[in-house]
């Protein structure tokens, strides 16, 4: 259970309040400048001139403009250029106009590369289209733009800009729409059956005026808005983290009065900046971006000719090598005066600003964090607001795989069933269901059941149901309230032990204590617990699981390590460390949910949730439990299942779960549900795709 975690679901409404307030307190000056006003010395009186303009556009209108880089890295770069009922006008690097696209009445413009599509990758242009207020998208080669988008992709509001972001986990291309009611509105581009390109909706949050243009920081993760009488606002730019909204500068700090373009100059390490049009005052900003975008310098900017230009419009930037006129890349910058597009060398702005350049960071191949997975299926979300779902486990049919379920908890309200393909069969509002385990083959009168056992907070006892084979619907068994003496239970776990055929429950709360009872057959066709063993950790716990056949519990100590330690009671209470959180940089605190995966013979794997990187670590479970990897689950736009982020509670099971599920699965708690955002729910994931991404074995059905 996550103790730092911001609250995401709740939709657009709660991040307009929270903008807002964020807004009200800048406007007061209750917040500290996050420009820094001082930490370097500006220069107020540069001027960088442009080293090529395009010729004007043939509509006398200019949007913005993208560079578009050669695919191979070595052909002539070309300017795109968004010329409202013009279409997409296309320029040669020295200004020359080489062809017109119609597109409606586009108003911005931005170029993505490496784009999956067709079975080959391509570089895609994406424009909004104000005739129909939509996204449309298009594919570059050979000096032309051929329209791949599926459909022209609604938007539902006025959008002015947009931006363009290669998630780091799976590469996908998000594009960010900025609008005149203050929306940013995030979409991930995915390839059609049909080889064409669509988009689905990920998130929307927006602040309280119109927005002009965004540009994205890709080392940093971050995406800059400019709201044009109010300032420049920082997002997180990936979709499964807090939206951490920022005020980076406004007309308080280093903005006369409008903020205009925005770009970003990735020269490495020091040279790092985010660009921002101050079009009131006629300038651009820099600020640096290994400083928390604090402010470095304005600069004015002239024409080839020695004439300033006014008024900065939308801004883009590429920090690529460009022949001997750009050697560490150009800045573009729209000027509604010309109207053209003005390029300036990289250099002259550095200069001006009295910095270096840097050098753009050569792009690694492999650089991708962990392998990436995608989920089969997700369940329907809980209806409980906020950090809500917890905890889920896995019961397979024995003789009809396709009917297994996935027993779950949501922590404010009680237990849901859902089949595989996460529908809902049954929900019980008894009460907040923290965590939840389950096993098969407990005695009861004179049937063998499987007995599901759940914490739960709201009386702070055990709380125990059957599960009907026939029906998979739980029903009460437990002898009357049977009480934890806890605080505040909520880590929950069964052991079987083969041993003694006994059946087990370990509970901690939220405290430092753990304690087990046995499950008794109370005599009257229900179950009891009987208090055995109490065990204490140096700090918080929460996940575990038990290995029945080995004898062995594994407990996650969230800030400290993966433990290991005899299972049964009279087991004694000496602990291992599977792993320690500050031994291995691969996993971060939390250490949370805790699965193991039967391969037989005592041979098969330990996965757990490192909540503070998004990842889940694999270990062996037999011998000395070595480290194995660890994985990330990405998105699956095409089926509109998001990702998984801060996981609390997951399960794995090696037993044939259904179509598509034969070798088993991992179900994870998903701690913000977006694309689009509702409320927490569960993701089911195939564990052939683990198995294939790690390299990993699989048990056949």
């Amino acid at each position: 259970m996550s103790r730092t975690r911001q609250e995401w679901t709740g939709g657009t409404m709660k991040n307009r309040l929270y903008i807002g307030y964020v807004l009200a307190l800048a406007a007061c000056g209750l917040l500290p400048r996050a420009a820094h006003a001082g930490d370097a010395a500006p220069q107020q009186d540069a001027t960088v001139k442009a080293a090529a303009s395009t010729a004007a556009t043939a509509s006398s209108e200019i949007g913005s403009a993208a560079l578009i880089l050669a695919a191979d890295g070595r052909g002539e770069p070309r300017i795109v250029a968004a010329t409202a009922l013009g279409g997409l006008e296309l320029y040669a690097l020295d200004g020359r106009r080489l062809g017109t696209t119609p597109a409606g009445e586009v108003v911005a413009v931005d170029v993505g590369y490496g784009v999956r599509l067709g079975g080959t990758t391509a570089t895609v242009v994406a424009a909004i289209d104000t005739t129909t207020q939509s996204l449309r998208l298009f594919r570059f080669a050979n000096d032309r733009l051929v329209e791949v988008g599926a459909r022209a992709i609604a938007l539902g509001f006025a959008a002015e800009g947009l931006c363009l972001y290669r998630h780091p986990l799976d590469g996908a291309l998000h594009v960010f729409v900025v609008g005149d009611g203050g929306e940013v509105d995030q979409q991930v581009v995915y390839a059609t059956a049909e080889g064409r390109l669509d988009a689905r909706q990920v998130r929307r949050i927006g602040v309280p005026s119109p927005l002009k243009q965004c540009a994205v920081d890709a080392t940093g993760g971050h995406v800059y808005a400019s709201e044009e009488n109010v300032g420049i606002w920082r997002f997180n730019a990936d979709p499964e983290a807090d939206v951490s909204a920022a005020l980076v500068d406004s007309p308080r700090g280093h903005i006369d009065e409008e903020v205009g373009g925005l770009a970003v100059h990735d020269g490495g390490a020091g040279s790092r900046w985010l660009i921002a049009s101050n079009a009131s005052a006629g300038t651009l900003n820099v600020y640096d971006l290994d400083r928390d975008a604090a402010f470095v310098a304005s600069v004015a900017v002239a024409a080839r000719d020695g004439s300033e230009v006014d008024e900065p419009g939308p801004l883009h930037a590429t920090s690529a090598a460009i022949g001997r006129r750009y050697p560490h890349g150009v800045l573009l910058v729209a000027d509604e005066d010309g109207p053209d597009v003005k390029s300036i060398p990289i250099d002259a702005l550095a200069a001006a600003i009295g910095a270096s350049p840097g050098r753009a960071p050569a792009p690694v191949a492999g650089t991708q964090p962990v392998p990436a997975v995608v989920p089969l299926a997700e369940t329907a979300p809980v209806e409980s607001y906020g950090d809500a779902a917890d905890d889920p486990a896995i019961w397979a049919h024995p003789t009809h795989p396709e009917r297994s379920v996935v027993v779950a908890t949501d922590k404010k309200a009680g237990l849901y069933v859902y089949d595989m393909q996460g529908q809902v069969k049954q929900f019980l509002p008894d009460g907040k269901m923290n965590n939840v385990d389950l096993r098969d083959g407990f005695r009861l009168g004179d049937e063998d059941i499987t007995l599901v056992a759940a914490s739960n907070r709201t009386d702070k006892t055990i709380a125990l149901y059957r599960l009907a084979p026939e029906t998979a619907q739980l029903s009460d068994v437990a002898d009357g309230p049977q009480p934890t003496g806890m605080l505040d239970p909520y880590g929950l776990c069964m052991y079987r032990s083969a041993r003694s055929g006994e059946t087990y429950v370990f509970v901690n709360g939220d405290d430092t204590v753990k304690r087990q009872w046995r499950l008794a057959d109370a005599g009257n066709g229900r179950v009891r617990t009987e208090l055995v063993r109490e065990l204490a950790f140096d700090s918080q716990t929460e996940g575990c699981v038990a290995d029945d056949a080995a004898g062995v519990l594994y407990v996650g100590e969230e800030d400290v390590a993966l433990w290991k330690l005899p299972a049964d009671p009279d087991g004694g209470d000496a602990m291992t460390a599977v792993d320690r959180v500050d031994a291995n940089p691969a996993i971060k605190d939390d250490l949370e949910g805790v699965g193991l995966y039967d391969l037989g013979d005592g041979r098969g794997y330990i996965v757990v949730s490192s909540q503070g990187n998004d990842t889940y670590a694999v270990y062996r479970r037999e011998g000395d439990q070595a480290y194995l990897g660890s994985f990330a689950v990405a998105a699956d736009p095409a089926r509109g299942i998001d990702g998984i982020s801060e996981t609390d509670g997951l399960d794995v099971s090696s037993a044939n779960l259904g179509p598509g599920l034969e070798h088993g699965a991992m179900v994870a708690q998903d701690g913000r549900n977006v694309l689009p955002v509702q409320n927490q729910n569960y993701k089911i994931v195939p564990w052939q795709a683990i198995a294939e991404a790690l390299g990993l074995e699989m048990r056949q059905p």
